[in-house]
Formats: C-alpha cells, structure tokens, sequence
C-alpha cells in the first residue's frame, strides 16, 4: 500500500510495438478508476520513473503489474524479474507477453541476419556500416547498451505469471473487466479467478462466433485477399480459399476481423485444447483442400505465400517449435 492507503499499479513495456499502452488509454475515462483506486508506481511510458525506484521497494509492494512485450535482451529479462518480485499480480499483457507475437517471428533467423536486415537494406543510411555495440569506451568511461538474446521468449518462460489477457492489443472491454475485477476484490465483493486464468477469451473458436455460413466446402487454390474480385461477405473465409486463422483462434473478440471481411490473423491466442497453433492451422488447411493427388496439392499450397507468418505470426516463440534451427545452434538461451 501507498501513503494514501491505494494500492500500487505498474505497467512495463519490453520487446513489443507499444500498442498495449495505447490500449490502455483506450478505455477513455475509465482510466480515472485507475487513477481513483491505485497509485501509479511505475509506468515508464506515462510518467517519470526510475528502475532503482522500484529497486527499492519491498517485495510485494506492487499489487498489480500489467506487463507487455517478450524477452529479447537482458534488460528485459532484469525488469521482468524485478517486477516479478515486486508485484504480488503479474500480468502477461497481450500477445507479445503471452507468445511472442511479431517480435517472435525473428526466431527463425539468427542474429547476423536481423542485423543485416536493420542496419544494412535499404531501408536503413547506414553508409560506414556501423552496427550496434553492447560496451563502447569513451574519455568519461564506458557506455553499454543491453545484450541481445539468440532468440526471444515468452513472459512466462522467464518468470512466474498469474494471468494472461491476450490480444494485439488486448481490446478494450478486456482490460474495463480486469480492473473492474481487481477492484471488486480489493471491496471484498469478488474473489481472483485461478491462478494461470486466460482473462478475456470463451472456450471456443473464432469460427463458433463468425456469423459466416460454413457448407464445408472444398477449394482448389488459396488466394490473397488483395488478388480476390469479390469477397461474398456471407460464406466462410477460408472456403473462399482465403487463410483465414478463426479454426485455431480462441473466442472472446467476436470475430470483429471476419465480420469486416479481413480474415482472422489468430491474435487472441490458441483456442482451448490447442497444444500447437500452426499444427491446428495446417489441419484445418488440409480439411478444405479439394485434392489427393500430391502435385496438385503441392501447387494449392503454393498459394500460401508465407505458411510460417501466417501459422505462426503470434505464437511462434510459445510453440512447440520456439525458434528456428538457424537462431538456436550454438546459441540458444
């Protein structure tokens, strides 16, 4: 507890976009029942404060810690297990927290790659061919910057986590309830779910909650969306032939992307009972396939341009894969 008798919130931003702080702010003037019910202890983004702030609070002094972004470098990895120590509620904040999201596809390729890619493409001036130093000396002593990791992991495979809301971002009445709920415990009006709770999410699919028509039919080809005329706006995405990830997502955002007409990109996370994401996907891939000659399905599988990003865009550093070959050799973490 806090002087005024408020319990302590925190929030922290590691290797993610920042689009869950934004979330945040989303949920318009009910950030002033955060304001109302906690002390803002620690949230970097909004306020000034300082890592030996938290440093030297007791353990446990924070109750609540909102936590977004996966586990790249080592100052990541420091925070995420100062907060852990410090928070009594830890939170793994969106995707990125829950499985990696975007940041995550760079498993698949290791680190000379990554770099290669930041500093010497088009994309980036870089005349001298300069590259990131974790220690450089200068006159006054020695600058450093955090150490880049092999390969990057999830919240929960560096530390312990209570809850888990999902989300790229978590939408906006997913993060009303977790606050409504904290403080109704805090009122003694509701008792914490279980421990490991998945907040926000049904105990289907996105597809038991699309109101697309499903006639299980098969196709021939997989198309881009961009390369597709008319997209009928009544029948299954994916029986159009276009890869949709509803199959393999869990329910809870109400299918806002089919109901839209784009396909579901899978970032509320596997539903319940998927052990592996993109396994569940290529089922659902092959079940719609109108085919058993092995060079023509070959050829219908040509059409998925990037069957890595699209199986695995959100989760493949909480997979059963983790990382790529290339990243792990000699170098996994």
């Amino acid at each position: 507890m806090s002087e005024n008798g408020k319990p302590k919130f925190a929030m922290y931003w590691a290797a993610s976009c920042g689009g869950c702080e934004i979330a945040v702010l989303n949920i318009h003037e009910r950030i002033l029942d955060v304001d109302a019910n906690f002390e803002v202890a620690f949230w970097p983004v909004a306020m000034d404060a300082k890592y030996k702030d938290v440093e030297a609070m007791q353990d446990g002094e924070i109750l609540l810690t909102l936590f977004n972004g996966g586990i790249r470098n080592e100052e990541n990895e420091h925070i995420a297990k100062l907060l852990r120590k410090k928070s009594q509620l830890l939170v793994a904040f969106g995707s990125c927290a829950n499985e990696g999201c975007i940041p995550g596809l760079a498993n698949l390729s290791p680190m000379e790659a990554l770099f290669e890619t930041a500093y010497h493409t088009a994309s980036t001036e870089n005349p001298e061919g300069i590259l990131p130093q974790y220690e450089y000396d200068v006159p006054e002593g020695t600058i450093t910057i955090p150490t880049m990791y092999p390969v990057l992991r999830t919240l929960d495979q560096v530390v312990d986590v209570d809850y888990y809301i999902p989300g790229c971002p978590p939408e906006s009445h997913q993060i009303e309830a977790v606050i409504d709920a904290v403080i109704a415990v805090l009122k003694g009006e509701a008792e914490l779910p279980p421990k490991g709770t998945v907040l926000g999410v049904g105990t289907s699919t996105v597809c038991d909650e699309c109101s697309r028509k499903r006639d299980v039919k098969k196709i021939k080809q997989f198309v881009r969306i961009q390369d597709v005329e008319r997209i009928d706006p009544e029948i299954c995405l994916l029986e159009q032939g276009i890869l949709c990830n509803g199959p393999a997502t869990a329910s809870g955002c109400t299918a806002l992307c089919p109901a839209a007409g784009a396909p579901c990109a899978g970032c509320y996370g596997p539903a319940n009972g998927v052990i592996d994401y993109g396994a569940r996907m290529m089922a659902s891939v092959a079940s719609v396939i109108d085919s058993r000659d092995p060079d023509e399905i070959d050829a219908i599988l040509d059409g998925l341009v990037d069957p890595a990003g699209s199986f695995y865009r959100f989760n493949l550093a909480h997979s059963l894969l983790h990382t790529g070959q290339a990243s792990w050799n000699g170098k996994g973490s």
